[in-house]
């Protein structure tokens, strides 16, 4: 099935026409929980890895041998699945209970290599926003599953470019490692839905004047809401309405919310796209900007992949394809993939000029 982000509350460059000039596609990547095939793009799937060519490792000293085992991650998440909207039963409990980490690989040393963890597998021919190598049209993603690399202590992101045709037979038994330091750093497999859409310029990167411009029209937004809303509290006030149960009015409550007028603010609706995504903008949500160049060129290095914890927020809920209307408040579309990185948000930035230079990381 397609997804289709809802169009924009409003066309913010009709407002603003400078906006013209901050604008960047995207392609939304809309995760949902099932198994796709090595040929096809994916979240935590089977690659399109060469039978040949050695796995990618992770040669980092760390402890490695310690943490939860994948398969109890995974199992554990099934179980709370199929449970939801119920109590779990006393042999799920018992099941949970031992489900714990541990010294589950007492063999792996801390210098030991630990194979990387597949992540994601993206084809240009589905995702549009993705800028590699000249000729290559598949990249794939992998990290460590333990975020201690590096002084600043965060996980290790591998990325492998790739001309899909040159690729031959497909390894069978691809490996992946033994434990994950968190159950959070484990991708629940996903197809995925890539969709392109158009997104703005964070903020507080746009011109002085642009901005206050933005924040004078937002304003003006809410008063004429806080108007609307006096005209009908007066309207209300002299037409009581009664209702003869609870039923009755919990009903006429929930139409009366779902009709409440969307609050639209610039950054919510009209800047940059929640979820999984390629190309695009960076939020910077937590933290003031900073420049994220190239270490080898200088040059500026615009996001290429973002690993984000929720498909769409309440915050963001604009964005949430309008296949899944009906599905608002269902985990399984609100959180599909299971994985929370730094604070929420990870982005790999990589350099627009040689996508061979090495990548960098920020977290939100």
């Amino acid at each position: 099935m397609t997804r289709t982000t809802p169009p924009r509350p409003v066309d913010v460059e009709d407002v603003f026409p400078a906006l013209s000039a901050h604008r960047r596609t995207a392609t939304r990547l809309h995760p949902r929980q099932g198994v796709a095939k090595a040929g096809e793009s994916s979240l935590a799937g089977p690659l399109s890895w060469p039978a040949g060519e050695p796995w990618p490792v992770c040669t980092a000293v760390h402890a490695k041998g310690t943490g939860h085992r994948l398969a109890d991650v995974r199992l554990k998440r099934r179980i709370l699945a199929e449970a939801r909207g119920r109590d779990l039963s006393v042999e799920e409990r018992r099941i949970l209970d031992a489900l714990r980490p541990g010294r589950h690989a007492p063999g792996l040393r801390d210098e030991d290599p630990l194979p990387l963890l597949a992540v994601a597998q993206l084809y240009t021919r589905d995702v549009p926003d993705l800028v590699g190598p000249e000729g290559h049209d598949l990249l794939q993603v992998f990290w460590c599953p333990f975020e201690v690399h590096g002084p600043d202590r965060t996980i290790d992101v591998v990325l492998k470019w790739r001309r899909s045709q040159e690729v031959g037979d497909v390894l069978a038994d691809q490996p992946e490692p033994p434990v994950a330091g968190r159950e959070e750093c484990v991708p629940t497999p996903c197809v995925l839905h890539p969709e392109q859409v158009v997104e703005h310029e964070y903020l507080g990167l746009l011109g002085e004047e642009l901005q206050e411009g933005i924040a004078d029209w937002e304003e003006g937004l809410l008063d004429e809401e806080d108007e609307d809303d006096e005209d009908e509290d007066a309207y209300d006030s002299s037409t009581p309405q009664s209702y003869d149960t609870y039923e009755e009015y919990e009903a006429a409550t929930a139409r009366a919310r779902a009709e409440e007028e969307y609050e639209v603010d610039y950054m919510g609706d009209l800047s940059i796209a929640p979820g999984w995504k390629a190309g695009g903008f960076a939020s910077w949500h937590l933290t003031d900007p900073a420049p994220v160049d190239c270490e080898a060129c200088g040059t500026p290095m615009p996001p290429l992949l973002t690993v984000d914890q929720w498909e769409c927020d309440g915050g963001s809920r604009s964005w949430l394809p309008l296949e899944d209307r009906d599905s608002a408040d269902d985990p399984d579309v609100i959180d599909p993939v299971g994985v929370y990185l730094g604070r929420g948000v990870m982005r790999v930035h990589t350099c627009p000029v040689d996508p061979a230079h090495p990548h960098r990381l920020g977290f939100q």
